[in-house]
């Protein structure tokens, strides 16, 4: 388990790092990450997880892992 762990948290640092180098080649960085953010917002809001009864806790789980990986995000220096 603590493999597994490990992996899923660098493919979050992966996916961060990507997703700010997109935003900062963005003309309006800012307005990239808002709409990035809610669109992944609506994915995981519309999982549904095949053999399971109530997806609920999973989605929750889903949900603050993206909200995690944005607030990791700071807006560029205006320097």
């Amino acid at each position: 388990m603590d493999e597994f762990n490990g992996r899923m948290i660098a493919c979050q640092i992966l996916i961060t790092g990507l997703i700010a180098r997109v935003a900062n080649n963005s003309p309006n960085p800012l307005t990239f990450l808002t709409d990035f953010r809610d669109e992944i917002k609506a994915v995981v809001g519309g999982i549904n997880i095949a053999g399971m009864e109530n997806s609920d806790r999973v989605r929750h789980t889903a949900q603050q892992t993206v909200d995690e990986l944005f607030s990791l995000m700071k807006p560029p220096s205006t320097d």
